[in-house]
């Protein structure tokens, strides 16, 4: 990926979390079993929403490209990091480390539009459900899914392209358990400000405007639901809005003390711990937020684990 012939280093050291032999098997099973529960969650939420009819509406097809995202969001960082608890080494190659730093980072942008796309369909559910189904046609459906994956893999691509032809001749050491932005300029060799100003300023500009967008949703949603007369009517609107706003505030309030708040005052433990949230524990609490708060949803896993067990047991 770096083909300046400046740079000497061929790969970097993940330090992680630091620690003994006996903490690193305690990390190692506990980011295991989280893993294995945002991959069978994610894959309940994508098989109930595929094989059960009452789910093809828009939005559960927005919630399974969720969960698919949010598969491959943990996939990107979880491997190799369960592969370093176990290693003395902890090294990643340098084009490894950099495909790792893309991929995080278009996901990451992927999940905030799709919080967006799911954000305005709750609003014209609630707001205009007249016209929702004339609006949210199965053709809009898949036109902003596609722009969802596309602008977020695009977001990024000349940025850190531009930081990956930095030259880095050592040392290689960061400090993290994931390559990211930060850890990976402060060991460049050159001094790139203007690099760094314009990633951060892409990151808190796509925070920033997806929030605004969100919030600017739901206090109409808000509007529209304290009209309804009946109370029975406003309990239905929130449970089909509240799960989406638990999630999106457990997200958005990790990532903007990272990317949008002043963060140099942390210590690299809190940054660590910041990034773990969005990055691992978000995505296996998702599964649980959308289908415990949702009736359709817990029928339909209940129908897919009954499935299972009709396979394995023939």
């Amino acid at each position: 990926m770096n083909k300046s012939g400046i740079s000497t280093v061929t790969q970097f050291v993940l330090l992680g979390f630091p620690g003994p032999w006996k903490m690193q098997i305690i990390f190692f099973s506990m980011i295991l079993l989280i893993y294995i529960l945002t991959l069978t969650g994610n894959i309940a939420i994508i098989c109930a929403v595929r094989w059960h009819h009452q789910l093809h509406t828009p939005m559960y097809v927005f919630l399974a490209n969720f969960s698919f995202l949010e598969i491959w969001y943990v996939t990107c960082t979880v491997p190799n990091m369960l592969v370093n608890f176990l290693s003395k080494t902890k090294t990643i190659s340098f084009s490894g480390c950099f495909t790792q730093f893309y991929f995080f980072f278009s996901l990451g942008t992927t999940e905030c539009f799709f919080l967006c796309v799911m954000a305005y369909d709750r609003y014209l559910a609630i707001c205009r459900p007249l016209h929702y189904p004339t609006i949210m046609t199965g053709k809009l459906c898949a036109i902003l899914v596609s722009l969802c994956w596309l602008t977020g893999f695009l977001g990024y691509s000349v940025p850190i392209l531009f930081i990956s032809q930095l030259p880095y001749c050592g040392p290689n050491i960061i400090d993290h358990f994931l390559c990211d932005v930060d850890p990976l300029m402060a060991l460049s060799c050159a001094s790139s400000p203007i690099i760094e100003h314009v990633f951060h300023s892409v990151s808190s500009l796509i925070i920033i405007l997806t929030i605004l967008y969100i919030l600017g949703s739901y206090t109409l949603v808000l509007r529209a639901v304290f009209r309804v007369p009946s109370s029975a009517g406003r309990r239905k609107a929130f449970s089909t809005c509240g799960s989406h706003l638990v999630v999106v505030s457990l997200f958005y309030g990790t990532i903007m003390v990272m990317y949008v708040s002043p963060t140099s005052g942390n210590s690299v433990t809190m940054h660590k711990i910041i990034t773990l949230i969005y990055s691992v524990v978000t995505p296996v609490l998702n599964p649980l937020i959308y289908s415990l708060r949702n009736r359709d949803m817990k029928f339909a896993l209940r129908q897919v684990l009954c499935a299972m067990r009709i396979m394995q047991t023939s």
